[in-house]
């Protein structure tokens, strides 16, 4: 029987992942069975059980694959691209309902909490790293707020929908320039 390489392997998994992302932006995380994501994938059971042992798994899986498209300076242009960005996702995909989801669940699965300090952790500091010379002692609590303004937006518009990015934009230039 001829073994199947990695790159298959890789295809699968990501394959069972993309099929949870989207049963989980739409239904959620506790109405989406392990049978929801067999469906959404076209894969067997035990297709989807030799990659995950559990949903929560599966839940840990696409949480580590989120990105965020952080902007190459802290300027009003990049910053207004940065929540533009965010607004098109929430437009044209999912992805704030989901990022929103994926919140509430860390604050009930030690697991999913874990990947999303990691997460923020690394968003704060990569923010730290754009902030002014000028601004450089406060860098830490600068991107702090940077960060933490910028998930706001994201979850007002997982809620609300189309939310003018404008006066996060104000706010966010007036935390970095001070």
């Amino acid at each position: 029987m001829p073994r199947v390489g990695q790159a298959h392997l890789d295809a699968r998994r990501q394959q069972i992942v993309a099929a949870a992302r989207v049963r989980f932006a739409r239904q959620g995380f506790a109405r989406t069975s392990m049978a929801d994501i067999v469906s959404e994938s076209g894969l067997s059971n035990g297709a989807i059980y030799r990659y995950f042992t559990s949903k929560d798994e599966i839940v840990v899986a696409v949480c580590e694959q989120g990105t965020e498209a952080l902007p190459k300076a802290l300027t009003a242009e990049a910053i207004a691209g940065l929540l533009d960005h965010i607004r098109n996702l929430a437009r044209t995909t999912d992805q704030v309902r989901l990022v929103a989801q994926i919140y509430a669940e860390a604050t009930v699965s030690p697991q999913l909490a874990v990947v999303v300090r990691q997460q923020l952790a690394a968003m704060r500091a990569a923010v730290a790293e754009l902030v002014p010379e000028h601004r450089r002692p406060l860098a830490g609590p600068i991107a702090e707020a940077f960060v933490a303004l910028c998930s706001s937006y994201s979850q007002q518009l997982a809620i609300r929908g189309d939310v003018d990015p404008a006066p996060y934009t104000a706010a966010l230039i007036a935390i970095v320039e001070g």
